[in-house]
């Protein structure tokens, strides 16, 4: 067959040609497409890491706010304690010097007394509310990008409040 004799007179072209080609396909990815490709996953990771501190410091920023609420509910709770036990000193003191009238005036100091105890405490879930509505509205936005409904933070936040 004269396609098969032919064979051993153009081999060596072939294989010649066979190597330009791929030494042009390896010089041509190798050295102008894969650092690209690097330079991208670089700059890919770079990003990541800064997302993952940036969590990072959203978080122990989250974490600072959680210690200074439970600070001031404990001092709302000592205030609330002193507070009740003036009153209740006083009622002692009230109804031993005085009768039915002293009995009557100190049930009314009481009753004052928790309406403050009670006041302050909705001032601070209040202000729990707020500032944890924000501190979410920012971690939202510092994580994703999206702004978020105002009105649907603060509906969240209520409902996880209120069951603990």
């Amino acid at each position: 067959m004269p396609q098969l004799s032919q064979i051993a007179e153009i081999y060596a072209s072939q294989l010649f040609w066979l190597a330009i080609v791929f030494a042009l396909i390896y010089f041509g990815i190798g050295k102008s497409m894969v650092p690209k490709i690097e330079r991208t996953i670089d700059d890919r990771n770079a990003r990541i890491d800064g997302d993952i501190d940036a969590a990072a410091r959203a978080k122990a920023n989250a974490a600072e706010l959680e210690t200074s609420y439970q600070a001031g509910l404990d001092t709302a709770r000592h205030q609330a304690q002193a507070a009740m036990a003036d009153a209740k000193t006083r009622a002692m003191a009230a109804a031993e010097s005085r009768t039915k009238q002293g009995d009557t005036d100190a049930h009314a100091r009481i009753d004052a007394a928790m309406g403050q105890i009670e006041v302050a405490r909705t001032r601070a879930l209040a202000e729990v509310e707020a500032t944890t509505a924000d501190a979410v509205e920012a971690i939202v936005a510092k994580l994703s990008g999206v702004a978020v409904d105002r009105a649907a933070i603060e509906t969240h936040v209520k409902a996880a409040l209120a069951h603990g």
